[in-house]
């Protein structure tokens, strides 16, 4: 069995149903590329829930680089510490804007209360971070991305590259990127996490 076979096996069937083609194309990508992060059968699993249980859409640009740290959800990391600068900056804010201060980098819990931290891009080879963009993998998820905000999904965006994104969504919350080099001109400060929560009928326990 190939290793798009295994991959895709971990994806909620209603999302194969959605997207039929565009998941049998990615499937295609994953069998023409080697050595990337996150590992194979990682890649697809912010689909590994139901479509219907999505409230939260948070964009990222495409996984960590660096051999381990990519786990096929968003920003988040499988370990507690030496977290990636940008995911250190969000729970900073978290701890400023909740006073919740979380220990791990593992951001499971989120998906599972429906936040979609999906990459544009979901896969980068090891060590070269952009290193996959424009090679098809952003036909599938700005598809997904906008059919979340069609069915009412509430998007945090952060950043500009998250933000062209933004036509999708009635409603959304925009900041500037967690990363270092801009968490300061408008990410810092910017209380997403309560915004976001007011604007659903649950709050996520972040």
């Amino acid at each position: 069995m190939d290793v798009s076979t295994l991959a895709l096996n971990k994806v909620h069937p209603k999302w194969l149903a959605l997207f039929p083609e565009e998941f049998s194309k990615a499937a295609e990508i994953l069998n023409r590329i080697s050595d990337y992060q996150p590992q194979p059968l990682d890649v697809f699993k912010v689909f590994t829930i139901d479509p219907g249980e999505v409230r939260v859409v948070i964009v990222g640009q495409d996984p960590y680089p660096t051999a381990g740290d990519a786990t096929g959800i968003a920003f988040s990391v499988d370990r507690d510490a030496k977290l990636p600068k940008s995911l250190q900056n969000i729970f900073k804010e978290l701890a400023s804007d909740l006073g919740i201060v979380r220990a791990s980098g593992n951001l499971q819990d989120w998906l599972e209360q429906g936040v979609f931290l999906i990459n544009r891009i979901l896969t980068t080879p090891t060590g070269n971070a952009l290193g996959h963009a424009n090679i098809g993998w952003e036909e599938l998820t700005e598809k997904v991305i906008a059919y979340l905000g069609g069915e009412g999904a509430v998007a945090l965006l952060m950043g500009a590259k998250a933000q062209e994104l933004g036509k999708y969504f009635e409603k959304k919350l925009e900041t500037a990127h967690p990363s270092p080099l801009s968490a300061y001109r408008g990410f810092f400060g910017s209380k997403p996490f309560s915004q976001i929560n007011e604007m659903l009928d649950k709050p996520i326990n972040w």
